[in-house]
């Protein structure tokens, strides 16, 4: 089993830590806005939207609104499901948020797994390839129109086509939004090793998302090979990505191993190799706090995706890290 080396940023040091919230909705009894400005107050870099139709908002409507009632914070999907868009028409709504927001913008895609995303849309769900080819078509065209500084652009896939696209901007002037690319499957790592500025490195869903075998796949020994695969195939970009954790399970306790007993059971693991994952973080404040340096040493993790239900309750995790 090989443990991919420590991350390192261009200065020569370890990356810094980042946080995030994904928030499905406003928090109980308060208003979107004012949900946006407490995930900003409380200390968190960015709001994470996710993209399912069974979640209460649209993520690109929902994002607008946040940059608009913020001035520091990142806005992203968690993720954009691809075939759900048509990327041109996306790139442009993409492009003038970055643009309108000063920069606050980051862009997440993922291949889509969520068979009821399709079935309720109406949209024919595509083999797990096609999917795949579809997610790095559209990954290229995005990318094509945030670099082109005003230039028309034209790209010919298997299923994405564009001719002579216009791509000015609000504010040229500004660095195109970054990246994220998410998964746990071979093909869709070497694209996000190969294309994306932020990697989720996460458990593949092929099992379903509910399924042992998922969580299994998420476990530190997995996600060992998954960092060697996404360090091979990136090369000389290793170095310069980030590596988002998306968590699944996130508590404030005193006593996360017996809490852990139950779920290790169910998955067929250790209730410290469940707590080791980083899809999991469970602990007291202190133990949460050394989790993540741990991550980062052995991972290259620092970009730390928190549940909604526990962004209050990670708040002085946040603030005791980044001071």
């Amino acid at each position: 089993m090989v443990t991919a080396p420590r991350l390192m940023c261009q200065r020569g040091g370890m990356r810094p830590f980042r946080f995030g919230v994904e928030m499905k909705q406003p928090f109980d009894g308060m208003s979107w806005a004012d949900s946006a400005r407490e995930v900003e107050a409380m200390g968190y870099d960015t709001l994470f939207v996710p993209d399912h139709l069974h979640s209460p908002m649209g993520p690109l409507t929902a994002m607008a609104f946040a940059l608009a009632a913020t001035s520091r914070l990142v806005v992203a999907p968690l993720v954009l499901a691809c075939d759900l868009r048509n990327p041109a028409v996306l790139a442009k709504e993409l492009g003038t948020l970055h643009s309108l927001s000063g920069g606050r913008l980051e862009v997440g895609l993922g291949a889509g797994y969520n068979p009821l995303d399709y079935s309720r849309s109406g949209i024919d769900m595509p083999a797990p390839g096609e999917r795949v080819t579809n997610l790095i078509e559209h990954t290229a065209l995005l990318r094509a129109v945030f670099d082109a500084k005003g230039e028309p652009v034209s790209v010919h896939g298997v299923k994405v086509h564009a001719d002579d696209l216009p791509t000015a901007q609000v504010d040229p002037t500004l660095a195109p939004p970054r990246i994220l690319i998410g998964g746990g499957g071979k093909r869709v790592l070497t694209h996000a090793a190969r294309h994306a500025d932020i990697v989720g490195v996460n458990p593949t869903t092929a099992a379903g998302r509910d399924d042992p075998a998922t969580f299994r796949d998420a476990l530190p020994a997995s996600i060992d090979d998954k960092f060697a695969l996404v360090r091979r195939e990136a090369g000389d970009r290793f170095e310069g990505l980030e590596f988002n954790a998306w968590v699944s399970w996130a508590g404030i306790t005193s006593d996360a191993t017996s809490q852990a007993e139950g779920l290790a059971k169910w998955v067929g693991c250790t209730a410290t190799e469940l707590l080791d994952s980083p899809l999991v973080l469970v602990g007291s404040e202190a133990e949460v706090q050394h989790r993540l340096h741990v991550r980062r040493e052995r991972w290259g993790y620092t970009y730390t995706c928190i549940p909604q239900d526990q962004a209050r309750a990670f708040a002085p995790v946040v603030a005791a890290i980044n001071g």
